[in-house]
């Protein structure tokens, strides 16, 4: 090859060499963002700026759960350089071993993203820290909010914050590992409108990981929304009062508003302090709860299932009347070799029926209610007879979970012809197999929320609203679309008679609930008792207040604590004259309450939460 030949190679290979640069640069600063981000890693630093969860306030305004501020020890492991772990192992209060481990968990995850290292330092306690991070190269401070509850109560209808596991972080992009979700409760069941939206913040870091101000004026960062409020139903002071005369006892309390279906208050007791689930003694506390054999962690007012007892003797009165198996005036004797029953004067009516809580009269209506003769075959009949039934049990809201706007909420039963068709067989049932429907025990299964409810259609005389706790998002004058109105099977000229005889439960001379009067109020009520196979029987009260323009329902449900009147009947008219007068004026009643244990055995529930209040 000669000279002039070799000097086009030389220029060729240039060219081809300068190309190839070109073209290298331009990747990297125009396709490939990999390379910027990890300039821009050496020198600024991305964090991520939790939005403050939405407040959730009663009915009045006040708080029931708030925020307060933490701090998240984040580490990029990049920039550790001679870190002295046993220094860090003693500032931080993490075992030497443990900070061994979650420096290789971060390397593993990424050397140039940051990584928690640390959660949910107090304020007072990331203070104190602080000051000596500047030692710790690669180590900073990271705020966020985690929840506290200034009343400390309704802890089931509150719900908590937990961190996300894996599946929701593949469910849902919103999360990222370390995130916290709301577990339960309302912070569960409106988590997309109190988790707000995250932002981010980009500052510039010298050497030795001090923040020297935004990166570029902070031009590229995000703002952070904050979540929405919730403003509920709630009305603190009867939630407060409901839950210490519960204290002591196993059992729940609903109230509603039945004008509008606001739940007033939900309690479950044994219940636990909200505070406890909070922070970086949540797992700690949880698996003591979790453990307990009194089992404070289970919503009582919406998950246990109870036979109704004789409450249920209203809804079966008000089903008879609209299909004319009786009328108003149709009396029977209290024979108490069909079921057994109190000591009383027979029932003329049904006013007296429902004021003497007669089992005998309620096993003869509903015999009448399934024994129709609408065809011949007494087998065929009884099933034609229990499907007609069980459509108005199931228009009394039984049946179903209730549209309530909390999760997991439990429905009951109502037994119907399918039911008994699988336990009998076909055409093998009839009336005698099923007459313990009719005083509230058997198969029918109901759940506090719905015995609430019931006393709300009998204060409407007809119709309910769907229950729920929320009456507005974001501000306190919206309104929630969700609420329906529901009417019964049966017309509202059927409903008044039964309401006089409840009202004559707790006001007149042989009523089953005289303990439930409230002075210058006329209380309208019905007691239960539901049998317990298991030992002593549960006590059951329902009631609305006042008569002729009712303002509350509740139901009362002890557990184990015998006769409706007893306990159930005052501990409701406490809260009902709480409600509606701001005062109680039985203090000889109140104490009683409060004083009483109905829980048997101490369980190391009672050990626990005695423990905690020493401390």
């Amino acid at each position: 090859m000669n000279l002039d030949e070799r000097k086009y190679v030389l220029i060729a290979a240039v060219i081809f060499i300068c190309i190839v640069f070109i073209f290298r640069l331009f990747w990297i600063q125009v396709v490939d963002t990999s390379w910027t981000a990890r300039a821009a890693d050496i020198s600024e630093r991305k964090i991520t700026v939790f939005p403050s969860r939405g407040l959730i306030y009663d009915r009045h305004g006040e708080l029931l759960v708030a925020n307060t501020p933490v701090y998240d020890i984040m580490v990029v492991p990049r920039e550790v350089k001679d870190l002295d772990t046993l220094g860090l192992s003693t500032l931080l209060n993490v075992p030497l071993d443990q900070v061994r481990e979650r420096l290789r968990t971060a390397r593993d995850y990424s050397v140039w993203k940051p990584s928690e290292f640390e959660r949910q330092i107090t304020s007072s306690q990331y203070a104190a820290i602080s000051v000596h991070l500047y030692k710790y190269p690669g180590f900073y401070g990271q705020s966020r909010t985690l929840r506290t509850y200034p009343p400390h109560v309704g802890a089931h209808m509150l719900g908590y914050l937990s961190e996300v596991n894996a599946r929701k972080v593949e469910q849902d992009p919103y999360y990222k590992a370390g995130d916290v979700i709301g577990v339960g409760g309302l912070e569960s069941y409106y988590e997309k409108d109190l988790r707000g939206k995250r932002g981010v913040k980009y500052v510039v870091v010298d050497v030795h990981n001090n923040v020297q101000g935004p990166f570029k004026e902070g031009r590229f960062d995000t703002l952070a929304y904050a979540g929405k409020n919730l403003y509920t139903s709630i009305d603190l002071p009867m939630q407060k009062l409901g839950e210490q005369l519960m204290r002591n006892k196993k059992g729940s309390i609903v109230a509603l508003d039945p004008r509008t279906g606001e739940v007033l208050a939900l309690v479950s007791s044994p219940g636990y302090d909200p505070e406890l689930l909070v922070g970086r003694v949540r797992s700690a506390n949880y698996k003591k709860l979790q453990q307990d054999s009194l089992t404070p962690l289970f919503d009582r007012a919406l998950q246990a299932q109870y036979p109704p007892g004789s409450i249920f003797k209203l809804a079966q009165a008000a089903a008879a009347l609209q299909e004319g198996v009786i009328n108003l005036n149709t009396g029977f004797v209290c024979n108490r070799s069909l079921v057994g029953c109190h000591n009383h004067p027979n029932c003329q009516n049904v006013e007296q029926a429902v004021q003497m809580s007669c089992n005998p009269y309620f096993y003869q209506v509903f015999k009448r209610m399934i024994e129709q003769g609408k065809v011949p075959n007494r087998f065929k009949d009884a099933a034609l007879g229990l499907d007609i039934w069980k459509d108005y049990m199931e228009s009394f809201g039984f049946g179903h979970p209730l549209a309530l706007d909390l999760p997991s909420v439990k429905g009951g039963s109502i037994p119907g012809t399918k039911y008994y068709n699988r336990v009998y067989g076909e055409n093998a049932w009839a009336f005698s197999n099923i007459y313990s429907l009719s005083i509230g025990q058997g198969e029918v299964l109901v759940v506090p929320m719905q015995m609430a409810n019931l006393a709300a259609i009998f204060a409407n005389r007809g119709y309910y609203y769907d229950p729920h706790l929320v009456r507005a998002i974001g501000h306190p004058d919206s309104l929630n679309p969700r609420v329906v109105r529901h009417q019964t099977l049966v017309d509202d000229q059927w409903f008044p008679p039964i309401v006089e005889g409840m009202r004559k439960v707790v006001n007149e001379a042989g009523g089953t609930a005289r303990q439930a009067r409230i002075p210058g109020i006329t209380v309208c009520g019905k007691t239960g008792t539901a049998q317990n196979p298991h030992g002593k029987d549960h006590a059951v009260f329902i009631a609305f207040a006042p008569m002729d323009d009712p303002k509350i329902a509740i139901a009362v449900y002890v557990e184990n604590s015998g006769f409706g009147g007893t306990w159930a009947a005052p501990i409701a008219s406490l809260c009902m004259e709480q409600y509606l007068t701001d005062t109680i004026t039985r203090p000889e009643v109140m104490k009683r309450m409060l004083e009483a244990d109905l829980i048997a055995t101490e369980g190391n529930y009672k050990k626990f939460v005695s423990k905690r209040r020493r401390q």
